[in-house]
C-alpha cells in the first residue's frame, strides 16, 4: 500500500479542493506526464495543476528528481505483484516479465532509471522484483556477484526493449505515417550481404513482433548456465 503522508496546506484555487495528501500531488504530476511528457514536468507547473504556489510544493518534493523518483515508487507500489513460483528460473522470468509489463504500461519510468544505480532510489516495498530475480539466482547457486550481474544483465535487455519500442512508436505523424523510411532490402547485392537481401521488405513487420518472453527464457537460461 502507498505510504501515507504529512497532509499539505491548504492555498487552492477558487473551484479547486484543496490539496491535502501527497497521493494528490503524485496523481496531479502523473496526468502531467501522461498529457505533456515526463520531459516538461516542472515544480511549477505541477504547482498550477494543483492550485498552490511552488514555494508551498517546495515544503514537500525537493526537486523533479525526487519528484519523479516518489512517482515511480507510488506506481510500482500500485502494481499486482504476481504468484512467484518455487523453481528458481521461473521466477526470475516471472519477476523480469513483471517489470517489463510494468515498463510497458508506462515507458517514461524506462527513461528515468536508466543508471546502474536505480535500485537504491527505490523503497523497499518497490525492490521485490529486484529480490526476485536476485534470490532465483542465488537458489541456482549463483554468488550474491553473479546475482547481480543477472540483476544487470536483465534489466539491461529489458529497458533496451522498452526504450527502442516506445520511441519507435512516438516517430508517427498524426495520420499514422511514419517519420523515418522503412528499411527495405531488396535493392541490395545478395553476393554482398546476402542474409539481408533475403529478408528484403519484410524487415519492418519482422523486427515488430514481440519476441521478448521468448528471448528472455534464452537469455536466463544462458546467463544461468554461464554462471
Amino acid at each position: 500500500m502507498p505510504k501515507p503522508s504529512a497532509p499539505l496546506a491548504s492555498h487552492g484555487r477558487t473551484g479547486r479542493p484543496p490539496v491535502t495528501s501527497r497521493t494528490q500531488i503524485l496523481t496531479a504530476a502523473r496526468r502531467l506526464i501522461d498529457r505533456d511528457g515526463w520531459e516538461k514536468l516542472t515544480i511549477r507547473r505541477l504547482a498550477a495543476e494543483l492550485g498552490i504556489g511552488a514555494t508551498t510544493l517546495y515544503h514537500h518534493i525537493q526537486n523533479k528528481e525526487d519528484l519523479l523518483v516518489l512517482l515511480l515508487n507510488h506506481y510500482i507500489d500500485q502494481l499486482e505483484r504476481p504468484d512467484l513460483p518455487s523453481d528458481p528460473q521461473e521466477r526470475i522470468v516471472t519477476a523480469a516479465t513483471a517489470m517489463h509489463d510494468a515498463l510497458a504500461g508506462w515507458p517514461w519510468a524506462a527513461e528515468i532509471v536508466t543508471v546502474d544505480g536505480f535500485v537504491g532510489l527505490l523503497d523497499e516495498s518497490a525492490l521485490w522484483m529486484v529480490e526476485a530475480i536476485l534470490s532465483g539466482a542465488g537458489d541456482r547457486g549463483c554468488t550474491p556477484e553473479q546475482g547481480v550481474e543477472v540483476f544487470r544483465s536483465i534489466w539491461y535487455y529489458t529497458v533496451g526493449e522498452i526504450l527502442v519500442r516506445a520511441h519507435s512508436d512516438r516517430r508517427q505523424t498524426d495520420d499514422g505515417r511514419s517519420l523515418t523510411r522503412e528499411p527495405s532490402f531488396s535493392g541490395l547485392d545478395a553476393s554482398q550481404v546476402p542474409c539481408l537481401a533475403a529478408i528484403g521488405d519484410r524487415w519492418t513487420a519482422l523486427a515488430a513482433r514481440d519476441t521478448y518472453r521468448r528471448g528472455l527464457r534464452a537469455f536466463v537460461d544462458g546467463l544461468l548456465a554461464q554462471a
